[in-house]
């Protein structure tokens, strides 16, 4: 839709409202819910309602039908005299009979036209390239006019006596609230960029967010609607669902024609689609399909589940290129069928199941609560040359877009702000400035990430204090350099102090940037501290802040390191983040330990070490801000890649050895809030790698005689019931299992919500008899554990058990159990 042609239809909504309006609500006359979205046919004037299921219209006196997908049609008589109507549909799923042409059912056969003629009527197939602009505005916001706002009296009875307590004004107020403004607003101005050798990328033009100087960026980067109806997945906020239009979509979905309508003057079959097996990742929905040339005029796709979700998407027809573009879109998001609360843009909604008999609870001021995105595009030019630069992110912020005066969104809006909206601004200016929250959430982000800023550095939070077996308590302090001093250069260090090995270690390091873009930097350092043998990490996983770190709590086997280092690190490959490193490091282990190599029997010894750790995140969504790049949608599978390569007789190194580690991470959630993780990890040493750089797969169970004096904390990824240096290996494999179910209450406000857990890991060990000094075993035969957590029971506490079982399973059955307290900190 054109920017006048809208400015035009909200003028003519505005004067009909003057003129005098009638309120129509259509609800399902059995439950007594709304029906959000029906249409209202009145002479030849179509409406269709509003989230709540209201229209509000002038609408001329006589008869009016109302329609619903899966719903019989109803009638009602306007007359003068009377404002306020209310229709109620019976549901009738048989209604939706199909039209028929030359007495034959051709719904599957149009669909299949319209499939196969993807690569003429999507235009990112069919053109080489185009650009547009897009105007957008989300607001989270509820219709005054649902809300009684009455306000109500609370009584107590005591003695049998019922006793006024107090009044409660909170609906009264919300209605007030919403009645003066949203809850929340956005807006953005973005420029779309295609072409068919390197993809579409937004770049964010404009960005304006109620209350912040500086908007949030992670919500600035959302995809909460597919840009094409075309693709084999459609995306609704956030979520992939299989395309009524994809490759497969004859196998995923039955279609019946409901209507012939008419779109820009041009006929469409109005084509009705449901899902054919019950399965919660695929869409009901309408597809207007062009009669002529199969292709998509208009798209409704809705999803009813813990939220309501009608995504439509509207088309222009381009006559020279005899293709529909897209023009505007709309999204909103409504209560749905599930009766846990949930949040959305922070509020907490209090939803009831939409078959729930009405009644079955007082309505809350966040029922009324939607979300209500709609986006224009236009200065449409299409294949034109088009260049698109960095295209390793899909979203690009310009520095100036966040500093846009008035007057350049006077320019971009399809109208001038309304009073609501105006004062959202407004009032929520006000308010985030008073609080500070501008400010409390960028620290939370600094926090979060592991510092605190303190002028022209940042406090490393990783390193005031820690425990293990080996140091006892570990005390310390640490600084980085932050942007008050240089954006191109930085100094990084710490020291820290055992207090059960009496020692002190530190680091000291430098860098400077190359690329600011790829976040490119070029650095070395000196350290002298120790680390855990046989532990594996990836020099790329991210160091996030831990108030406690749990399994090293446990651990007592430590060797010391003193090492120089030179690095490269970098995102200049697309969606990875890389590290190049040369270090020289002396190896003291701090526990009995003797290593048979090269005719030599050590003790201790050099290491000359080549290594490149690689994160690449295939399907993860990535947005350039001016503060850096931004994963604003983490999409699984990941993969991390490590090759280390350990160079004898340079620069004094003792051995030649090289490792290989490999990572996969795997997510599937639902939406009924349960969620599927996987985590499978291998590592292949070979060389005369010793015991300390071997792998021993993350044990976390101590070696005492009782399960209760076993009861320590639960790691992450650990295996809770194998003890600490129990086993090694030069090679392994290891796989995770976790499927958390939904959260349920048991009494009053306790809530569990079930962790299962299956972890197995097959190793081998070359030359054993090379390694002297510890006792361990091998796992050529399989490693099993299963368990159950239960986490954040009672203030971020909860409790996990575990049982081991299969090859490697103890005669005393005590020994095979591990009962551990969890600990999850939320901080923000």
């Amino acid at each position: 839709m054109k920017p006048y042609t809208f400015l035009l239809l909200l003028f003519t909504t505005f004067t009909a409202l003057a003129q005098g309006t009638v309120t129509i609500t259509v609800k399902d006359a059995q439950t007594g819910s709304a029906l959000p979205f029906a249409t209202i046919t009145a002479q030849n004037h179509t409406f269709v309602t509003d989230v709540d299921g209201k229209v509000a219209a002038e609408i001329p006196v006589g008869t009016i039908t109302a329609s619903y997908t899966g719903y019989a049609s109803g009638n009602i008589t306007i007359t003068a005299s009377q404002k306020y109507y209310t229709i109620k549909l019976q549901p009738a799923p048989e209604v939706l009979q199909e039209v028929l042409i030359n007495g034959n059912s051709p719904a599957v056969e149009i669909m299949g036209r319209a499939i196969r003629r993807r690569p003429i009527n999507d235009p990112e197939r069919k053109l080489q390239s185009f650009r547009y602009n897009t105007y957008e505005k989300l607001v989270v916001t509820a219709n005054p006019d649902s809300i009684s706002g009455q306000l109500d009296s609370i009584f107590e009875y005591e003695n049998a006596a019922r006793i006024f307590k107090k009044v409660d004004s909170t609906e009264y107020n919300f209605k007030k609230l919403v009645s003066r403004r949203h809850i929340y607003q956005t807006e953005k101005v973005s420029e779309f960029k295609f072409n068919k050798e390197q993809g579409l990328k937004e770049n964010v033009l404009g960005s304006r967010m109620a209350g912040f100087k500086q908007p949030l960026y992670e919500l600035v980067g959302l995809r909460l609607q597919s840009y094409s109806v075309y693709s084999d997945k459609v995306i609704l906020l956030e979520t992939k669902y299989a395309g009524p239009m994809g490759a497969t979509a004859l196998a995923d979905y039955s279609y019946k024609i409901l209507d012939t309508v008419k779109i820009e003057g041009r006929p469409a079959y109005m084509i009705y689609f449901k899902p054919k097996y019950r399965h919660k990742k695929k869409l009901n929905g309408i597809l207007y399909i062009d009669t002529e040339n199969y292709g998509v005029a208009k798209a409704v796709f809705r999803v009813r589940n813990i939220a309501d979700v009608t995504s439509t998407h509207y088309f222009s027809y381009e006559d020279s290129l005899k293709l529909w573009f897209p023009d505007r879109k709309t999204l909103k998001v409504v209560k749905g069928n599930n009766k846990e609360d949930v949040k959305i843009m922070g509020e907490t909604i209090k939803f009831d199941a939409v078959d729930a008999e009405p009644g079955t609870r007082e309505k809350d001021p966040s029922d009324f609560i939607y979300v209500y995105s709609e986006s224009a595009n236009f200065e449409k030019q299409f294949n034109v040359p088009v260049t698109i630069r960095r295209t390793a992110v899909d979203v690009e912020i310009k520095d100036e877009a966040v500093n846009r005066p008035e007057e350049y969104w006077n320019t971009y809006r399809p109208d001038s702000l309304d009073t609501r909206s105006f004062s959202t601004y407004m009032d929520l200016d006000s308010i985030v400035a008073k609080d500070n929250w501008e400010q409390r959430i960028i620290l939370g982000r600094r926090i979060i990430n592991g510092y605190i800023p303190l002028g022209p550095v940042d406090l490393d939070l990783r390193q005031i204090a820690k425990y293990n077996n080996y140091e006892g308590f570990r005390l310390g302090v640490g600084f980085i350099t932050n942007d008050k001093v240089s954006q191109i250069f930085r100094i990084n260090t710490y020291g820290a102090y055992g207090t059960k090995d009496g020692h002190f270690k530190y680091s000291v390091g430098a860098g400077i940037r190359l690329g600011r873009f790829s976040n490119t930097w070029i650095g070395g350092s000196y350290t002298d501290d120790v680390k855990e043998i046989g532990l594996t990490s990836f020099a790329t996983d991210k160091r996030m802040f831990k108030i406690y770190d749990p399994r090293p709590i446990n651990v007592s086997t430590f060797y010391g390191y003193h090492s120089w280092q030179g690095y490269v690190e970098t995102r200049i490959i697309p969606r990875t983040e890389s590290m190049w490193q040369l270090t020289r490091s002396s190896i003291d282990p701090k526990f009995s330990y003797l290593f048979r190599a090269n005719g030599k029997e050590y003790t201790d010894f050099n290491l000359v070490t080549a290594s490149v750790s690689l994160q690449w995140n295939p399907f993860s969504y990535y947005m350039q801000t001016p503060n850096g790049r931004v994963e604003v949608e983490k999409r699984y599978p990941k993969f991390a890649f490590q090759y280390t390569q350990a160079i004898r007789d340079v620069a004094g190194g003792d051995f030649n050895f090289g490792k290989l580690d490999l990572r996969g991470e795997f997510e599937q959630k639902y939406l009924n809030g349960q969620k599927t993780t996987a985590l499978v990890q291998t590592g292949l040493a070979l060389g005369d790698v010793p015991l300390t750089h071997l792998y021993s797969t993350s044990p976390n169970n101590l070696d005492k005689n009782s399960v209760i004096q076993r009861v320590t904390f639960a790691g992450k990824n650990s295996f809770e019931t194998m003890y600490f240096n129990e086993f090694f290996s030069s090679r392994y494999i290891m796989a995770q299992v976790k499927h958390g179910l939904t959260k349920f209450t048991v009494l009053g406000a306790l809530k569990l919500s079930p962790m299962l857990v299956t972890r197995a890991v097959w190793g081998n060990l070359d030359d054993t008899n090379r390694h002297l000094g510890l006792p361990y075993n091998t796992l050529e035969n399989g490693y099993y554990e299963s368990g159950v957590e239960f986490n954040e029971i009672f203030k971020g506490l909860g409790f996990v058990a575990f049982y081991r079982y299969g090859p490697y399973s103890l005669p005393q059955f005590d020994r095979n159990i591990a009962l551990k307290i969890s600990f999850v900190l939320n901080l923000f």
